[in-house]
């Protein structure tokens, strides 16, 4: 197995199947969903009311009650909701996909574990056996779990 197989996992091979669109509402959501993205909003509205109310007074180009800044955050925030609803969507898929992998995983596990048991409980009867048919007796040592 090579390593770039061996690297391989399911969020790559996830990753790789996603659409132009998909991975830039997954960028777009991280960007927003951060401090700096508020801090930077922040700064930008507060030099915008900078500007329209002391550098430009009576020349700006949205004075007070800056309305042209009300409607672009009315846009921003419709705008806003869809990517995160985009990317809330695909992280259900994900979630789900990865809760159908636990289960298979966990199915596989039990089979496994059922399969030991099994061939635990034959070693049992063979050493039961043994030490039943055994001249000594002491020579074939059980496991007091065993008895």
């Amino acid at each position: 197995m090579s390593t770039a197989e061996q690297r391989s996992t399911w969020h790559a091979e996830h990753k790789a199947t996603l659409s132009s669109g998909q991975r830039a509402a997954d960028i777009m959501r991280n960007g927003m969903g951060s401090w700096p993205f508020v801090g930077g909003f922040i700064f930008f509205m507060l030099v915008w009311a900078a500007i329209n109310t002391w550098v430009l007074p009576g020349n700006g180009w949205d004075p007070y009650p800056f309305i042209l800044l009300n409607l672009f955050l009315s846009m921003l925030a419709g705008l806003q909701g869809a990517i995160l609803l985009i990317a809330a969507k695909r992280q259900d898929a994900i979630a789900a996909a990865m809760a159908q992998h636990d289960y298979d995983t966990d199915l596989a596990a039990r089979a496994d574990i059922g399969l030991l048991l099994k061939i635990n409980k034959q070693q049992l009867e063979i050493l039961h056996e043994l030490r039943r048919i055994s001249p000594d007796s002491d020579a074939v040592a059980v496991p007091p779990t065993a008895r």
